[in-house]
């Protein structure tokens, strides 16, 4: 059995039950549970698993045809599109997709359904809830998945736009909790640009906040999200867990470009050395599972397969080994170690550090001179180091009077100091 994950005292980070941090590196995977039979998800898994991901985002009720065409075995989720008759045949792949998850370290970070089904705006729907029949459906899935490896997430793209809307994710919330004694974390993924905290921050059961930056921008500048949710009272811990996607077209349109490695690099390191607890990577066509017998969603491109070892999804780990390499319940936002201007998009430079400055990791998206205030620090004999975020490879740095270039080469680069 997984340990369960908990809010740490300080309120900024997620640890095991035992105390161990846990750093949130997700994987956007919407339509497994829909599209992929067990080969396929063994398969799928086994990769993430191997590139150092551990946690995997997942719908029950899918956008794309979600209630209407079956999963990889011929099942439907509900009967009669009943939230509070769900199919037993359905969720038997659920729980098997679920255990093979867990069984290879992978938490299950679960939506029961995608928000067209509450609150449609756009898309398929149909709106499918009411309070009751979410509290059935919520312990429905409570009781199920009790001692599965488990963080619920409400909400799928849709905002809480009316009272009528938000009694629906506070009774899907309340069922969870009888089903699973409140043994798992909730949180809620909103729509582009938003946060959960926007509409939910002071809600019980929200146990951290997940923005989502989105696929607008060629310069999505989630280190403001971030700080914004990161400064809000109650403390919360938050994360980017919908960025720009890999292989994804730049604003859903093919001929201003693609995201690529680089675009996801940034939009990590940006979330996560503005305070976030972790981060989820994306691809765009692995959300979908396209592969050519399928119709692509947003001119997806790259069967799923291949998508799989696209660069930039395996250079997370080198993110994630980063961070747990150093003290990890006392990082903070480190912004004021700079000295000079910063200007906000393509060059701007993000700090994490921890109070007595015993580390401190400054990201710069360009191979641009870093300013660092060197009086911050109690030592000036620092450890100083280049981090490269393709390959996890550390070279010496040094300095004149505070400033730091980059080695030739590489287009994005992290400044290690070290005590």
């Amino acid at each position: 059995m997984m340990q369960t994950l908990k809010v740490s005292d300080n309120k900024r980070f997620l640890v095991h039950e035992d105390g161990k941090p846990f750093f949130f590196l997700g994987d956007t995977a919407w339509e497994l549970f829909h599209r992929l039979d067990d080969k396929e998800a063994e398969h799928y898994l086994s990769t993430r698993a191997r590139q150092g991901y551990n946690v995997i985002q997942a719908v029950g009720l899918a956008e794309f045809g979600g209630l209407t065409a079956p999963n990889a075995n011929g099942d439907l989720p509900l009967h009669n599109n009943d939230p509070a008759k769900p199919n037993d045949a359905y969720f038997k792949h659920v729980d098997r997709l679920t255990k093979m998850a867990n069984d290879k370290g992978l938490y299950m970070a679960m939506l029961p359904t995608w928000g067209d089904k509450v609150n449609k705006k756009w898309g398929i729907g149909p709106e499918i809830f009411t309070p009751e029949n979410a509290r059935a459906y919520g312990l429905f899935l409570g009781r199920r998945y009790k001692d599965a490896g488990i963080i619920w997430v409400l909400g799928g793209d849709r905002p809480a736009e009316t009272d009528a809307h938000l009694a629906i994710w506070r009774a899907m919330a309340a069922g969870i909790t009888d089903g699973d004694g409140g043994r798992h974390l909730k949180t809620y993924h909103p729509m582009g640009w938003q946060s959960s905290a926007d509409k939910l921050h002071d809600e019980p059961w929200l146990d951290f906040n997940m923005l989502q930056s989105g696929h607008g921008s060629k310069v999505a500048e989630n280190y403001k999200l971030i700080g914004k949710d990161y400064n809000r009272t109650p403390l919360k811990p938050c994360m980017d867990a919908e960025p720009n996607y890999e292989d994804h077209p730049i604003d859903w349109k093919p001929e201003t470009g693609w995201f690529g490695e680089y675009e996801v690099r940034r939009a990590a390191y940006w979330a996560v050395f503005s305070g976030a607890m972790g981060h989820t990577y994306g691809c765009h066509d692995i959300w979908q599972f396209w592969q050519p017998s399928r119709t692509p969603v947003s001119s997806a491109r790259t069967p799923w397969r291949e998508a799989l070892e696209f660069p930039g999804a395996k250079q997370m780990q080198h993110l994630k080994k980063l961070i747990l390499s150093m003290p990890f319940l006392t990082r903070i936002p480190a912004q004021d170690l700079l000295s000079g201007e910063n200007p906000d998009g393509f060059s701007h430079i993000v700090a994490t550090s921890d109070q007595d400055r015993t580390f401190t990791l400054i990201y710069t998206p360009l191979s641009q001179q870093i300013r660092v205030d060197m009086s911050q620090f109690k030592s000036k004999n620092l450890n100083s180091q280049w981090f490269d975020p393709m390959t996890g490879a550390r070279t010496r740095a040094t300095h004149t009077q505070g400033s730091f270039s980059p080695p030739h080469g590489g287009k994005d680069w992290v400044l290690m100091l070290e005590m």
